[in-house]
């Protein structure tokens, strides 16, 4: 029997969500017989936490199904047990690497990886509060249908249950360790509003995630799809491929990663910074560790929150957190594609200690790069005005530190990387 974590992280009201994620935990005990753990990581404020209590205490009992609800006190106490187990030097530093005060969507991950461990989960599927499944003849569509039983099973053993195989043959006997598909609707970064405005300051910012020498073509190409998902066409049937899974085909909120995977390295702890949580998409891909890529695509859609004023300063400042965190990931993913198979250990477990240090090369680069890129985007938002101007002088007056942080950010990461063996296994007991 399959043990499995079903993660849903939220700051956010969702209890549609959470009844909605309980039917799917349902459906995968139902189906596959899997001993489902659903998982929330509750770090609404207090009302709104007080009414995902109450749901969470109306869900009907589900046989194989266990509900943790944990409040962000809860996860404080048993990560500090669990860091003080691990006799790491820093403890407190630690902590805040986990569970920062700030947003961080690659540490709320990380909690529920260390979480599944201590729970004996064998895989983590995650899901976002800001999601929906899709239906098919008024019946939801679930993703955790593609993501068990493979997950964890050599890739040849997946042949037979996808719709179609593109996997070199040398890849055949590695374990399947990655299972995921995207979204439809709304983009996931909310920039649509920035194409309406000027389709060329549009252009301008998105392609800044680009690296800073890709060709005019390239940089088109990356914009048009940066952030646009499955597009809009809805679910009508089931499609599966078994492959090294693209990383601009899957989304963090529709995604199951095997124990392999997330118990040797986690996810960057960045705060404030959108996409800090896709770093395993990308490992697993130039590791050429096999996945599955289907098309039960979740549906998302934009929380009122982000539409007031606050809302949008904060998420335009994680967004331009996450193009300066791009000059180090590139010079890394560049790496690590160089790499390939030479990043998986004799067992095929992808090394920590190579990951690492690629993290800790890239901190040596010139942040010239960056700074071109903060003086694009305060053109560019100035060029905008009204609530884009308004960023562009909140960026302007934190660019030092913002500066500064895109690479703490990375050595961070690089720590937590060598501390994680030791949590795991913290957590485990």
């Amino acid at each position: 029997m399959n043990r499995i974590c079903l993660s849903l992280p939220t700051n956010r009201a969702c209890s549609a969500t959470i009844t909605a994620i309980h039917q799917e935990a349902s459906y995968a005990a139902r189906r596959f017989g899997a001993d489902v753990h659903l998982l929330i990581l509750d770090s609404a404020g207090h009302r709104t936490r007080a009414r995902h209590t109450g749901t969470v205490a109306a869900l009907p009992a589900a046989q194989g199904v266990t509900v943790h609800h944990l409040d962000e006190a809860r996860q404080r106490t048993r990560l500090r047990r669990t860091i003080e187990r691990a006799g790491l030097p820093e403890p407190d530093r630690m902590l805040r690497l986990l569970l920062p005060p700030a947003v961080s969507y690659g540490a709320c991950t990380d909690r529920a990886f260390l979480l599944a461990a201590a729970l004996g989960c064998d895989s983590v599927h995650r899901r976002d509060s800001d999601s929906a499944y899709q239906l098919l003849d008024g019946e939801p569509v679930f993703p955790v249908h593609h993501e068990l039983p493979w997950l964890g099973r050599p890739a040849a053993e997946a042949a037979a249950a996808v719709t179609r195989t593109d996997l070199d043959a040398a890849h055949a006997r590695r374990p399947v360790s990655l299972a995921g598909a995207s979204f439809i609707g709304e983009p996931s970064v909310d920039i649509a509003e920035m194409r309406r405005l000027d389709e060329g300051v549009h252009h301008d910012v998105v392609g800044l995630w680009a690296p800073a020498d890709a060709s005019p073509e390239q940089r088109r190409a990356l914009v048009e799809e940066s952030f646009t998902g499955a597009g809009t066409a809805p679910f009508t049937g089931d499609d599966s491929t078994l492959a090294l899974v693209d990383p601009m085909r899957v989304d963090m909120c529709n995604i199951a990663f095997h124990r392999d995977v997330y118990e040797r390295v986690p996810l960057p702890p960045a705060t404030d910074t959108i996409g800090s949580d896709y770093f395993l998409i990308h490992l697993v891909h130039d590791a050429t560790l096999p996945g599955i890529l289907h098309n039960r695509h979740i549906e998302n859609f934009y929380t009122p929150e982000r539409r007031t004023d606050a809302g949008f300063l904060a998420y335009q400042t994680r967004f331009v957190k996450f193009l300066l965190s791009m000059h180090y990931f590139h010079h890394v993913y560049g790496r690590m594609t160089s790499e390939g198979a030479r990043l998986l250990d004799t067992r095929q477990h992808v090394r920590p200690d190579l990951i690492a240090q690629l993290l800790r090369e890239s901190t040596h680069l010139d942040r010239a790069e960056n700074v071109w890129r903060l003086d694009r985007v305060d053109t560019a938002y100035r060029k905008l005005g009204g609530r884009y101007a308004a960023v562009a002088d909140r960026l302007a007056e934190h660019r030092d530190r913002l500066l500064d942080a895109a690479r703490s950010d990375i050595e961070d990461f690089a720590d937590l990387i060598e501390a994680w063996p030791a949590l795991i296994e913290a957590a485990r007991t």
